[in-house]
This record gives C-alpha cells, sequence and structure tokens, in this order.
C-alpha cells in the first residue's frame, strides 16, 4: 500500500484486507510518504495492533516509489496492491488466486466501484462509473470476465514483476496502465473479473476532482509517447472536446453564433446523460453529476494536450534495458 494523506481512510482500508476470507498467509506492508496529517500516526497504531502489519520508508512520496518499496519488502508470491483509499471485498484475495491459477493470468483485476459519503462524492461516483462517463473501460463500468488492456490496482505474480522491473518509478501517474502493457508486450495475460470489487472513495472537492483527471491525462500522453502504438482511440475523445468545444466559443464569438452550438450542444448532452447516471441519488448529488463529468472530462483533455514533450523525453531517457521474453 502506498499512501501519503491517508488518514481519513487508511484505517478502513488495513481492516478491510485484514478480515479477508483467505486461508492463506497475510501481510500488509505500507510505503508511507511524506503525509502532512495524521497518516504515519494510524499506521504506527495499525503495526502495533497486528504483527501481519508493517511499514516501509517512501521518501519521494510517489506511488511507482511506494509500491516498488513495499514489495521489495514483502515475502510472498502473490502482491496485492491496494491504495490507502480502497476497500477490498471480503473474498476479494481468495478470488484473486483463484482467478490466477485457473486463467494462467499474470495480473487479475475487477471493478473500481466508486462510493460517495456525501452529494459531491457521491455525484463524482456516479459520473466515474458511467459510459457517458469514463467509456467502456470495464473496470469503471463492469463487463464479462475477459482478457483486458489494464485493470484496477492489480493482483501479481511475484514472479512477472520481478522480471519486468517493477513499477517504472518515473511514471508518477499511469503506472498501471504503463505496467500492464509492459505484461502483454512480454506476453502475459491481464484478466478481468467482476467478481473482483473494490470500494473506491472519491476526490472530495472540484478542485481535487480536475487535478486528479489533469494528472491522469497528462501521464496518459506520456505514456503513448513512450510506448509507440499504445493509444487507444477512446482516449482521443476527451482532448477533441476540449479543442471543440475551445474552438466552437472562439468562432462564436468573432464569426457567428451558430458555433456555439458545438458547447451547446456538449453542455446538453452531459445533463441529459447525468439523469441516468445519477438516478436514485439524493436531489443534491443528481445536480452536481454534470459537473463531476464537465470536470473529468475537460480536465482529462486538458492535461493530455498540454502534457509537455520534455516529460516524456525524460521518462525515455529513464528506460531500463528490455527484460528477456518469458518462456
Amino acid at each position: 500500500m502506498p499512501v501519503l494523506n491517508e488518514e481519513r481512510h487508511l484505517r478502513d482500508s488495513v481492516r478491510h484486507i485484514l478480515a479477508q476470507e483467505y486461508p492463506g498467509e497475510i501481510e500488509v506492508v505500507i510505503a508511507l510518504g511524506p503525509s502532512t496529517d495524521r497518516t504515519d500516526a494510524i499506521a504506527a497504531e495499525l503495526v502495533a495492533d497486528d504483527t501481519r502489519v508493517r511499514t516501509v520508508p517512501n521518501p519521494t512520496g510517489r506511488t511507482p516509489a511506494g509500491l516498488n518499496a513495499a514489495i521489495a519488502a514483502s515475502r510472498h508470491p502473490v502482491v496485492v496492491r491496494v491504495d490507502g483509499h480502497g476497500m477490498l471485498s471480503p473474498n476479494y484475495i481468495a478470488t484473486a488466486v483463484r482467478l490466477l491459477e485457473e486463467t494462467g493470468a499474470a495480473n487479475v483485476g475487477g471493478i473500481m466501484h466508486a462510493e460517495g459519503e456525501n452529494d459531491w462524492e457521491r455525484a463524482v461516483a456516479a459520473a466515474m462509473t458511467a459510459r457517458i462517463g469514463v467509456g467502456n473501460a470495464a473496470f469503471h463500468t463492469g463487463g464479462t470476465a475477459g482478457e483486458a488492456e489494464t485493470v484496477y490496482l492489480g493482483v501479481f505474480r511475484r514472479e512477472v514483476l520481478e522480471r519486468l522491473g517493477g513499477y517504472n518509478e518515473e511514471f508518477i501517474r499511469a503506472q498501471d496502465w504503463e505496467l500492464n502493457y509492459r505484461i502483454r508486450q512480454d506476453g502475459g495475460l491481464v484478466w478481468f473479473s467482476p467478481e473482483l470489487l473494490v470500494s473506491y472513495r472519491p476526490r472530495p472537492s472540484v478542485r481535487a476532482l480536475a487535478k486528479q483527471y489533469r494528472n491522469y491525462g497528462r501521464w496518459r500522453h506520456v505514456v503513448a509517447r513512450y510506448h509507440a502504438g499504445s493509444i487507444n482511440p477512446r482516449y482521443l475523445a476527451p482532448p477533441a472536446a476540449v479543442l471543440a468545444i475551445a474552438a466552437g466559443l472562439v468562432a462564436g464569438a468573432l464569426l457567428t453564433p451558430w458555433a456555439l452550438v458545438v458547447p451547446g450542444g456538449y453542455l446538453a448532452a452531459i445533463t441529459v446523460g447525468s439523469v441516468p447516471a445519477g438516478r436514485g441519488l439524493p436531489v443534491g448529488a443528481r445536480l452536481r453529476v454534470p459537473v463531476a463529468l464537465a470536470t473529468m472530462h475537460m480536465s482529462w483533455g486538458w492535461g493530455f494536450l498540454t502534457s509537455p514533450r520534455k516529460l516524456a523525453r525524460r521518462v525515455i531517457a529513464a528506460r531500463p534495458p528490455a527484460p528477456e521474453p518469458s518462456r
């Protein structure tokens, strides 16, 4: 578990791991970033309360560095990634181990089940689990079990992580997608199953959500530049929408009001799309779903468009040597 400023959810997250219905041994290794809240104190209490929990330092606070530090300090042949604001379903580990055996996969994962605790978080959760919000990504919206490009978090065979050198620490974001791409290039299978469910707590404000999705877009573009040919057309939809809306606003102001049909059409689409996405939510949450959708789309697209080439060049310069292909 790589954690940074996770005082709100860390205790519950670890409790969900320790309560797993799994017959084998479990250890929890928490990589502590330089938090400014009570995360370290809570982690110390967890260590004192249960001998299965221990911590390792992660001075940079970067997620991939924390993951690699925790993996190196762990000892079992199956590695389960968990985030500090993720809650594993009761049979998550047992099911994942069974799926590794049944499918022969290198990595298995399931659904990022977003759940909110107030109206804004419920709106974000609805947006993150709707096709109008995230496209056809199965780990967001669900689907049938099968081979996948990437999965949420992941349950890995240690031998695969060791052979591929673990997570690429240059990828501050999108490290999951980048690692799963390398696994597939190495001939390994990445497997999605709706049986695997992780409850996820969304970002608590518009600003935090915008920052999260801007970083997603920015680093997804780095992956595309790092691994030529890895881009999927659905990843181009948000940047295309940003460009079209910007062009419509400029043309509408300078040339003809008819150009405002483009941004107007987008607003109409997310407003209409928010109705089924927000079904069953309180009124306050339903009214916030279009805001969440627009924040996610525009921030992701803007991050993708403004991702600096020098960032990709720096990552490419740090490229490790390719591993020997698996047999």
